[in-house]
Order: C-alpha cells, then structure tokens, then sequence
C-alpha cells in the first residue's frame, strides 16, 4: 500500500509540475483528479471501520486447566457503505487464543460471526480483548485501524485429579456451639420440629407431630459434628524447586506447560493437589478452610458449598511462590486461627525442620497435622528429604511423599509414612 500510494504522491507531483511548466490544462485536470482519488479513498478507508458493531460473547469466563475455552464474534455493519473487507485483530493475553480474522465483504445491516476454542493450558487471571480493527480503500492505498478498548477478565482454575480416599487422623470434637449450628440440608442430627413454611422438602415431614397438631410440622437438623479441615498450601520462595529453562507467562506468570503433562515445578505440583484435595473434601460437604501467602495473605475460614470451592479456585489460580515467610514464620502467623480438634493439611516442598517444630506445637494444642511432602530432589538440584522424613517420623507427622511424575490420584490415596 505505500508503495501505490508514494506512486500516486509522485505521478500527480509530476503533473502539476509539468502543467505548470508547459501550460497545459490536461496536465493540471489529471492532477486534480489523482487529488480527488486520493481524497476519495482515505475517506472510504476513514468510513471503512466506521458503523461497525463488533460484540464477543462467552457462556462463562471462567475455566480450568484441561478445558476447552469458548468465544463468539459478530461484526455488524450498521452503515450504508459495503465494507469490502476487515482485519479484526485480538490482543488478549491467554496463551494459545487466535481470536483475529479477516472478514470478508460486508454488506450493509449484514453480519459475520465466527467461533473460536481454545485449549486451556495454563491456569491464571487473563484479559480478554482490547481489539482493533482495520479496514482500507477498494483502491488498495491506505488503512486506517480503531481500537476498541473494551476488556474482559478470565480465569483459569489449575487442574484437578480425582481424589478416591484421603486419609486423616482421628480429631477431637470440640463441642458446644460448634454442634449447634442450624443448617437447610438434611443431616443425622435432628435439633428439634418446627412449622412446616413453603419451599421445605417433604421429606423433613415430622409426621407424628403432624398429626398430633393437625398441621405439617418439619424437622430441623444441626451440622454434623465433624472436625473442621484445614488446607495450608506453601508458596514460600525458598520451597520451590523446578526444572531449569522452565518458562513463564510473561517471564513472571504461572508456568507454561511445555511437553509435559504437569511443568516439572513444586509450585504447580503444590497447585494441583491443593485444588484436588480441595475439591475432594467440599463435595464430600465437610467443612474446609484454606490458608495460603500467595504471596499476599489468603485465608478462608472453614466453610461448605461451591463459594469456598471458588474462593479457593481462584486464589489458587494465581499462586505464585513468592513470599518471603518461611512455612515455620506462615504457621505460627496463622496458629491462633485453627480450633483445638482442626485437622491441617500441610501441602509443601520445604526441607527445613523447624516447621516440623511448629507442627508439634500445634500437635499439643490438639490439632492434627497432616503432611503433603513434595521431594524437591525428584525436581533436581535439591538433597534428598530422608532427614525431613525421619523428624515427621518422630513427631509422629503422618506423611505422604509425592515425586515428580507421579500419579497424583494414587499417590493421594497411599497410606501415609508416620
């Protein structure tokens, strides 16, 4: 295009030039008119990305490792000029997304709408857009490109594992208020009756007392008197361990996955397991907390249902192992938070023995520690945990180790080492 146009620029310099040397009016009319051509097609280009309704659409913006992401486009021509043809461009940052096309002719009030998947390959927060768009003159000699602006946020939750079986120590119930807490699903626990009111399941019907009172009365239940979990996830900067040449999004972002199944990095295998053994434990309804510094401080108190289930997806999503606390300083910060009777589950990649003293302090305020041990070794670059081990042994810590290339869901259902 700049070179027809620099043609253009110079045949009508040319004829101006000569007219104006020999007198010639034919010189100066072809002048003129190449003027007149020039103007006419960067208007035409300027009209081109002009009355264009251009819209994305996605059924959730949000995803998971492992997915496939969906988006729609429509480019709507709401002018009266044909557009002959349009360049629309995507700049979003989720890995592998090629949103952009070039539209064919549009007439006008038609439209074109295109589809496009992408493979989720990499959990983290991604912007969807901006987008520009770029149209030219049907003489081939300017292009004139609008930025829409507009952006979206996406999310891309880690990917899970099934979980089959998990073990945990015996807690101890606290009791108290925590057995009285009044809850809308039907538990083993039934706290007393009450008048029936719509929207209760005919299956809470107390009918003895229905018919000794002539009117439905329901049942009312309490939570069942489990321990609360908690999950502790490690993010520390000194436990992570990974395979050198590793790449990120955007050098500082979460890991691309390269030709592995899971980046051979402590950090992403930490990721995976956190989310799975989260999953695990809310579909099975218990109540589960979560504390992680990633590295801002993220803590969730014990809770059921999908809302903890997103909470923690979601911080999960964008963990990164960065914070400057040791896994002993992370410990004794949230100590004061976990009831007597909590069991933790300690997910991390640190060797250092001083958390396995914070655990036996914990241990004798009648939490339960658990421990996730991810080898560094098996990452490289890092000695052997058998020392580590044998203070959990010890402390009577029970533990499970989980090597690079293992099967996550059967290394989560072995027996622990205590």
């Amino acid at each position: 295009m700049p070179g027809r146009r620099n043609a253009i620029y110079a045949l009508t310099s040319g004829c101006l030039l000569a007219g104006l040397f020999t007198g010639r009016a034919a010189f100066f009319s072809i002048g003129f008119l190449l003027l007149v051509l020039l103007l006419v097609a960067w208007l035409w280009a300027w009209l081109s990305v002009r009355g264009i309704s251009l819209g994305r659409f996605t059924r959730a913006r949000r995803s998971q490792v492992g997915r496939t992401f969906t988006e729609a486009f429509r480019v709507l021509n709401r002018a009266w000029l044909p557009k002959l043809w349009l360049d629309v461009r995507d700049h979003s940052d989720l890995p592998g997304h090629r949103a952009g096309q070039v539209i064919p002719p549009l007439n006008p009030r038609r439209d074109h709408t295109w589809t496009v998947e992408t493979p989720c390959r990499v959990r983290g927060e991604f912007t969807l857009g901006p987008l520009t768009l770029t149209g030219g003159d049907p003489f081939g000699m300017f292009t004139i490109t609008r930025h829409i602006n507009a952006t979206e946020r996406m999310i891309v939750y880690p990917a899970t594992v099934p979980v089959e079986d998990f073990f945990l120590p015996s807690g101890l119930l606290s009791g108290g208020e925590a057995q009285r807490q009044l809850t809308h699903q039907t538990t083993t626990n039934a706290a007393g009756v009450r008048e029936y009111v719509p929207g209760d399941s005919i299956n809470r019907v107390h009918w003895r007392s229905t018919a000794r009172r002539g009117k439905l009365i329901v049942k009312e239940f309490e939570v069942d008197p489990l321990v609360d979990i908690w999950l502790f996830v490690d993010f520390s900067s000194q436990s992570l361990v990974e395979e050198p040449g590793i790449q990120r999004v955007g050098r500082t972002g979460t890991v691309l996955p390269g030709g592995y199944l899971l980046p051979p990095s402590t950090e992403e295998y930490a990721v995976v397991i956190a989310a799975s053994l989260a999953q695990y434990f809310l579909e099975l309804e218990r109540s589960l907390g979560f504390a992680a510094y990633v590295p801002h401080r993220e803590v969730y108190q014990p809770e059921r249902g999908t809302r903890q289930t997103t909470h923690i997806m979601e911080t999960l999503a964008v963990a990164r192992s960065l914070s400057n606390h040791s896994l002993q300083e992370m410990l004794a910060l949230e100590a004061p938070g976990f009831a007597r009777g909590t069991t933790l589950i300690i997910v991390t990649a640190s060797l250092d023995a001083r958390w396995v003293a914070e655990a036996q302090v914990l241990m004798r305020r009648g939490i339960r520690p658990v421990g996730v041990l991810i080898d560094p070794s098996s990452f490289g670059a890092a000695p052997a945990p058998d020392e580590l081990r044998g203070l959990l042994h010890l402390a009577r810590i029970p533990t499970l180790t989980i090597r690079k290339g293992d099967n996550l869901s059967s290394a989560l259902r072995q027996r622990p080492f205590l």
